[in-house]
């Protein structure tokens, strides 16, 4: 029988579902519910006799080490659309089939996105705070309407910001990483050069596979280019920003803030500079978490098992 293991349902998100039934008519199916699975010697022990796993969450990271000890593993299905935890040069010398949920959690992060835009544009969470403490704060906010905005990345997510950007009366700029093709347009913005977006742009947002390629791929150097009023908003992935030039240009306020659901440490660490920032707001990777994009994810990724399975 196939052993399905899922490492890492911490927080829980897949057991009691209609999806772990849907799972279990698969195979023999095992699933962890505690902390661990980011740990390299944890999972290899959750996971070394599995045909199969279901990745729940991006802190569990299949480094050439667990793959290496997974002898019997052929599948790795990701629920999400992420896949920068999986070496995939390890993967591909062993013949491991890699599959996530692309579009699934789309929308939702795009909603997230603009909701970050307007939490540190109105600086909603330091005037609840203010409000809460007695205080009545007071001083000029920053409307959406008239703004230009900049999407990094034109993919399911950057495609739909583009679009909620435009109800709301922004000018849409967009950059891709490959030939647009038309796609900026599809979605009414202009399709330019980075450069000129981050000059441009009134809030800049990134919508980016992370990889070799584009990690880092808002350093010093293009981060300056960035006016001293705009925002940074990233529901991507952190290591697509230089995380010590970032925290210089928020410090020293060469941009006027950021909204982050992403971080280089995830949780984020008690002693994080980022906590310190006035400029910043801040979500916990859950951009995605809804109960739509939950449901729909899961069934998508025990989809992808049966498929496998049954080819």
């Amino acid at each position: 029988m196939t052993r399905i293991v899922v490492p890492d349902d911490f927080p829980i998100a897949i057991s009691g579902t209609p999806a772990e039934q849907s799972l279990r008519s698969l195979g023999d199916v095992a699933i962890c519910t505690e902390r661990g699975a980011d740990q390299e010697a944890e999972l290899i022990r959750r996971i070394h006799d599995a045909d199969v796993v279901l990745n729940i969450r991006g802190y569990t990271r299949f480094t050439a080490n667990v793959i290496a000890a997974c002898d019997r593993l052929r599948l790795i299905s990701i629920w999400g659309t992420g896949t920068d935890n999986v070496d995939f040069a390890a993967a591909r010398v062993r013949g491991i089939t890699i599959c996530n949920t692309p579009g699934v959690n789309a929308r939702a992060v795009a909603e997230h996105t603009v909701a970050l835009m307007l939490a540190v544009a109105r600086r909603i969470p330091s005037m609840d705070a203010g409000v809460r403490a007695g205080e009545w704060p007071r001083g000029l906010l920053v409307q959406l309407e008239g703004k230009a905005l900049g999407v990094i990345g034109l993919g399911a997510i950057g495609s739909r910001v583009a679009m909620l950007a435009s109800a709301f009366g922004m000018r849409v700029l967009a950059s891709t990483l490959d030939k647009d093709d038309g796609r900026a347009a599809a979605v009414g913005a202009a399709h330019v050069p980075l450069e000129t977006l981050l000059a441009d742009s009134d809030f800049v947002s990134l919508h980016l596979r992370l990889s070799e390629k584009t990690a880092r791929y808002l350093d010093e150097a293009r981060l300056a280019l960035m006016k001293p009023s705009a925002f940074l908003v990233n529901t991507a992935r952190a290591g697509l920003v230089d995380r010590d030039a970032l925290l210089e240009t928020l410090r020293d306020s060469r941009i006027a803030g950021a909204g982050l659901d992403v971080f280089h440490e995830e949780p984020i660490r008690a002693d994080d500079p980022l906590l310190r920032l006035p400029n910043v707001v801040l979500t916990p990777h859950n951009a995605g978490s809804t109960a739509e994009v939950i449901d729909r994810g899961l069934h998508q990724a025990v989809e992808n098992i049966r498929t496998f399975l049954s080819s």
